[in-house]
Protein backbone atom coordinates (compact mmCIF):
# COMPACT_ATOMS: atom_id res chain seq x y z
CA UNK A 1 0.00 0.00 0.00
CA UNK A 2 1.12 3.47 -0.70
CA UNK A 3 1.15 6.00 2.23
CA UNK A 4 1.11 9.83 1.91
CA UNK A 5 2.27 12.10 4.89
CA UNK A 6 0.90 15.97 4.74
CA UNK A 7 3.19 17.38 7.21
CA UNK A 8 2.58 20.31 8.94
CA UNK A 9 6.00 22.32 8.65
CA UNK A 10 5.21 25.70 10.24
CA UNK A 11 5.48 29.50 8.71
CA UNK A 12 8.99 29.40 7.53
CA UNK A 13 11.61 28.51 9.90
CA UNK A 14 12.85 25.52 10.01
CA UNK A 15 13.22 25.75 13.77
CA UNK A 16 9.19 25.59 13.94
CA UNK A 17 9.07 22.06 13.10
CA UNK A 18 7.97 19.32 15.36
CA UNK A 19 9.96 16.49 16.48
CA UNK A 20 7.20 14.55 15.00
CA UNK A 21 7.05 16.37 11.63
CA UNK A 22 11.16 15.85 11.48
CA UNK A 23 10.32 12.20 12.43
CA UNK A 24 7.33 11.40 9.71
CA UNK A 25 10.10 13.09 7.25
CA UNK A 26 12.62 10.66 7.53
CA UNK A 27 10.23 7.88 6.85
CA UNK A 28 9.39 9.59 3.41
CA UNK A 29 11.05 8.05 0.14
CA UNK A 30 10.00 10.84 -2.15
CA UNK A 31 8.73 14.46 -1.39
CA UNK A 32 6.21 16.37 -3.82
CA UNK A 33 6.78 19.47 -4.79
CA UNK A 34 4.17 22.02 -6.05
CA UNK A 35 4.81 24.94 -8.06
CA UNK A 36 2.08 27.57 -9.08
CA UNK A 37 3.06 30.98 -9.24
CA UNK A 38 5.24 34.20 -8.89
CA UNK A 39 6.67 33.95 -5.36
CA UNK A 40 6.66 29.76 -5.62
CA UNK A 41 10.77 29.44 -5.47
CA UNK A 42 11.14 31.62 -1.94
CA UNK A 43 8.28 28.40 -0.95
CA UNK A 44 10.00 25.85 -2.85
CA UNK A 45 13.45 27.19 -1.64
CA UNK A 46 12.54 26.98 2.04
CA UNK A 47 11.33 23.87 1.86
CA UNK A 48 14.20 22.56 0.33
CA UNK A 49 16.35 23.99 3.25
CA UNK A 50 13.87 22.03 5.40
CA UNK A 51 15.10 19.17 3.51
CA UNK A 52 19.03 19.59 3.83
CA UNK A 53 18.81 20.26 7.46
CA UNK A 54 17.03 17.46 8.54
CA UNK A 55 17.50 14.21 6.09
CA UNK A 56 20.86 12.70 5.33
CA UNK A 57 21.60 13.01 1.15
CA UNK A 58 21.03 10.56 -0.89
CA UNK A 59 17.80 8.81 1.48
CA UNK A 60 14.91 10.86 -0.42
CA UNK A 61 14.08 12.30 -4.04
CA UNK A 62 11.93 15.21 -4.63
CA UNK A 63 9.75 15.26 -7.35
CA UNK A 64 8.38 18.74 -8.72
CA UNK A 65 5.11 19.27 -10.69
CA UNK A 66 3.08 22.26 -11.90
CA UNK A 67 -0.54 22.76 -10.65
CA UNK A 68 -3.10 24.84 -12.38
CA UNK A 69 -3.60 28.39 -11.44
CA UNK A 70 -6.86 29.00 -10.16
CA UNK A 71 -9.09 30.87 -12.41
CA UNK A 72 -10.60 34.29 -11.29
CA UNK A 73 -14.28 35.75 -11.76
CA UNK A 74 -17.50 34.03 -10.87
CA UNK A 75 -18.65 32.09 -7.66
CA UNK A 76 -15.42 31.76 -5.45
CA UNK A 77 -16.71 28.43 -3.75
CA UNK A 78 -17.21 26.94 -7.65
CA UNK A 79 -14.22 28.02 -8.50
CA UNK A 80 -12.08 27.02 -5.38
CA UNK A 81 -13.80 23.58 -5.53
CA UNK A 82 -13.36 23.46 -9.51
CA UNK A 83 -9.09 24.68 -9.09
CA UNK A 84 -8.40 21.75 -6.08
CA UNK A 85 -9.93 19.88 -8.24
CA UNK A 86 -7.81 20.11 -10.96
CA UNK A 87 -4.57 19.98 -8.04
CA UNK A 88 -6.07 16.49 -7.02
CA UNK A 89 -5.51 15.56 -10.73
CA UNK A 90 -1.77 16.16 -10.82
CA UNK A 91 -1.23 15.13 -7.15
CA UNK A 92 -3.03 11.76 -8.37
CA UNK A 93 -0.30 11.54 -11.11
CA UNK A 94 2.18 11.80 -8.92
CA UNK A 95 0.85 9.24 -6.79
CA UNK A 96 0.58 6.46 -9.44
CA UNK A 97 3.48 7.12 -11.45
CA UNK A 98 5.82 8.36 -9.00
CA UNK A 99 5.84 5.77 -6.03
CA UNK A 100 6.11 2.10 -5.61
CA UNK A 101 3.89 0.08 -3.70
CA UNK A 102 5.21 0.31 -0.25
CA UNK A 103 6.34 3.52 -0.42
CA UNK A 104 5.78 6.34 1.36
CA UNK A 105 5.47 10.35 0.20
CA UNK A 106 5.24 13.57 1.81
CA UNK A 107 3.98 17.00 1.00
CA UNK A 108 5.26 19.68 3.16
CA UNK A 109 2.33 21.96 4.05
CA UNK A 110 2.94 25.51 5.15
CA UNK A 111 1.63 26.02 8.60
CA UNK A 112 -0.42 23.40 9.22
CA UNK A 113 -2.67 21.12 7.01
CA UNK A 114 -5.70 21.79 8.99
CA UNK A 115 -5.74 24.99 9.19
CA UNK A 116 -6.62 27.33 5.10
CA UNK A 117 -5.32 24.38 3.23
CA UNK A 118 -6.90 22.59 0.55
CA UNK A 119 -4.95 19.07 0.57
CA UNK A 120 -6.54 16.86 2.74
CA UNK A 121 -9.99 17.66 0.52
CA UNK A 122 -7.56 16.72 -2.69
CA UNK A 123 -6.55 13.34 -1.13
CA UNK A 124 -10.03 12.62 -0.11
CA UNK A 125 -11.24 13.56 -3.85
CA UNK A 126 -9.11 11.41 -5.28
CA UNK A 127 -9.60 8.62 -2.75
CA UNK A 128 -13.11 8.85 -3.27
CA UNK A 129 -12.78 8.62 -7.27
CA UNK A 130 -11.59 5.14 -6.70
CA UNK A 131 -8.72 5.17 -9.45
CA UNK A 132 -6.05 4.90 -6.89
CA UNK A 133 -5.76 3.12 -3.59
CA UNK A 134 -3.73 4.77 -0.60
CA UNK A 135 -3.84 5.94 2.68
CA UNK A 136 -2.70 8.80 4.77
CA UNK A 137 -1.44 10.34 8.00
CA UNK A 138 -2.13 14.31 9.07
CA UNK A 139 0.92 15.58 10.62
CA UNK A 140 0.18 18.97 12.64
CA UNK A 141 2.03 22.11 12.25
CA UNK A 142 2.59 25.37 14.02
CA UNK A 143 0.67 28.11 12.22
CA UNK A 144 1.11 31.87 11.44
CA UNK A 145 -1.81 32.65 13.84
CA UNK A 146 0.19 30.58 16.78
CA UNK A 147 3.80 33.13 15.62
CA UNK A 148 2.03 35.91 15.30
CA UNK A 149 0.29 36.10 18.48
CA UNK A 150 3.88 35.03 19.60
CA UNK A 151 6.04 37.44 18.30
CA UNK A 152 3.54 40.14 19.35
CA UNK A 153 3.50 38.32 22.99
CA UNK A 154 -0.41 38.82 23.31
CA UNK A 155 -2.55 35.77 23.64
CA UNK A 156 -5.07 34.56 21.19
CA UNK A 157 -7.91 34.16 24.02
CA UNK A 158 -9.21 37.34 26.04
CA UNK A 159 -11.11 36.25 29.34
CA UNK A 160 -15.09 35.20 28.55
CA UNK A 161 -14.71 36.36 24.57
CA UNK A 162 -14.82 34.14 21.91
CA UNK A 163 -12.01 33.92 18.67
CA UNK A 164 -12.80 34.38 15.35
CA UNK A 165 -10.51 32.94 12.75
CA UNK A 166 -11.62 34.40 9.24
CA UNK A 167 -10.45 35.11 5.38
CA UNK A 168 -10.40 38.55 4.27
CA UNK A 169 -13.07 37.98 1.85
CA UNK A 170 -15.44 37.26 4.94
CA UNK A 171 -13.93 40.22 6.50
CA UNK A 172 -15.97 42.58 4.54
CA UNK A 173 -18.94 41.37 5.29
CA UNK A 174 -18.24 42.11 9.05
CA UNK A 175 -19.58 44.89 10.94
CA UNK A 176 -17.73 46.72 13.27
CA UNK A 177 -19.74 45.60 16.22
CA UNK A 178 -18.85 42.02 15.29
CA UNK A 179 -14.97 42.21 15.29
CA UNK A 180 -14.35 42.06 18.55
CA UNK A 181 -11.05 39.66 18.43
CA UNK A 182 -10.35 38.20 15.04
CA UNK A 183 -7.48 36.29 13.55
CA UNK A 184 -7.72 37.17 9.42
CA UNK A 185 -5.87 35.49 6.85
CA UNK A 186 -4.16 36.54 4.04
CA UNK A 187 -6.19 40.22 2.87
CA UNK A 188 -4.33 41.08 -0.53
CA UNK A 189 -6.49 43.77 -0.62
CA UNK A 190 -6.14 45.12 2.84
CA UNK A 191 -9.74 45.24 4.01
CA UNK A 192 -8.91 46.48 7.41
CA UNK A 193 -8.92 49.81 6.21
CA UNK A 194 -12.38 49.56 6.42
CA UNK A 195 -12.41 50.16 10.10
CA UNK A 196 -9.38 52.77 9.89
CA UNK A 197 -12.61 55.12 11.68
CA UNK A 198 -12.80 52.62 14.59
CA UNK A 199 -11.33 52.41 17.89
CA UNK A 200 -10.00 48.55 16.93
CA UNK A 201 -6.41 47.76 17.43
CA UNK A 202 -4.40 45.93 15.18
CA UNK A 203 -1.45 43.24 15.25
CA UNK A 204 -0.01 42.53 11.84
CA UNK A 205 2.57 40.23 11.02
CA UNK A 206 4.15 39.43 7.07
CA UNK A 207 6.34 37.10 5.98
CA UNK A 208 5.96 35.42 9.56
CA UNK A 209 8.52 33.25 10.25
CA UNK A 210 11.15 33.70 7.38
CA UNK A 211 14.33 36.05 7.34
CA UNK A 212 11.75 38.85 5.68
CA UNK A 213 9.56 39.02 8.56
CA UNK A 214 7.42 42.44 9.62
CA UNK A 215 5.69 43.34 12.32
CA UNK A 216 3.63 46.15 13.17
CA UNK A 217 0.93 46.64 16.09
CA UNK A 218 -1.03 49.46 17.74
CA UNK A 219 -4.33 51.43 17.26
CA UNK A 220 -5.38 51.46 13.54
CA UNK A 221 -6.04 54.51 13.29
CA UNK A 222 -2.94 55.41 14.26
CA UNK A 223 -0.73 53.36 12.47
CA UNK A 224 -2.94 52.59 9.00
CA UNK A 225 -0.48 54.92 6.54
CA UNK A 226 3.03 53.22 8.01
CA UNK A 227 1.34 49.55 7.44
CA UNK A 228 -0.43 50.46 3.92
CA UNK A 229 3.27 52.01 2.71
CA UNK A 230 4.58 48.94 4.32
CA UNK A 231 2.62 46.60 2.68
CA UNK A 232 3.25 48.32 -0.72
CA UNK A 233 7.04 48.27 -0.30
CA UNK A 234 6.73 44.73 0.48
CA UNK A 235 4.89 43.66 -2.60
CA UNK A 236 7.05 45.73 -4.87
CA UNK A 237 10.44 44.37 -3.52
CA UNK A 238 8.75 40.16 -3.55
CA UNK A 239 6.47 40.37 -5.87
CA UNK A 240 4.33 39.06 -3.14
CA UNK A 241 2.76 39.21 0.27
CA UNK A 242 1.46 36.76 3.00
CA UNK A 243 0.32 38.29 5.85
CA UNK A 244 -1.65 37.29 9.01
CA UNK A 245 -3.39 40.17 11.54
CA UNK A 246 -5.44 40.09 14.63
CA UNK A 247 -8.02 43.00 15.05
CA UNK A 248 -9.07 43.60 18.69
CA UNK A 249 -11.68 45.92 20.08
CA UNK A 250 -10.26 47.65 23.10
CA UNK A 251 -11.11 45.52 26.36
CA UNK A 252 -12.81 48.07 28.38
CA UNK A 253 -15.61 48.38 25.85
CA UNK A 254 -16.83 44.90 26.04
CA UNK A 255 -17.44 44.37 29.97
Amino acid sequence: MKNIYLIGIGPGNPDYLTVQAINTMKKADVFFFLEKRKGDEDFLKIRREILERYLDSGTYRVVSARIPKRKKGGNYVEKVKAWREEVAEVVAGLIKNEMEEGENAALLIWGDPSLYDGHLEMLQHILKRGVIDFEYEVIPGITSVQLLAARHKIPLNRIGEPIVITTARKLKECETDEVINTVVLLDSRANFERFEDTDIDIYWGGYLGTEDEILLSGKLRDIIEDLERIRIEAKKKKGWLMDTYILRQPEETNE
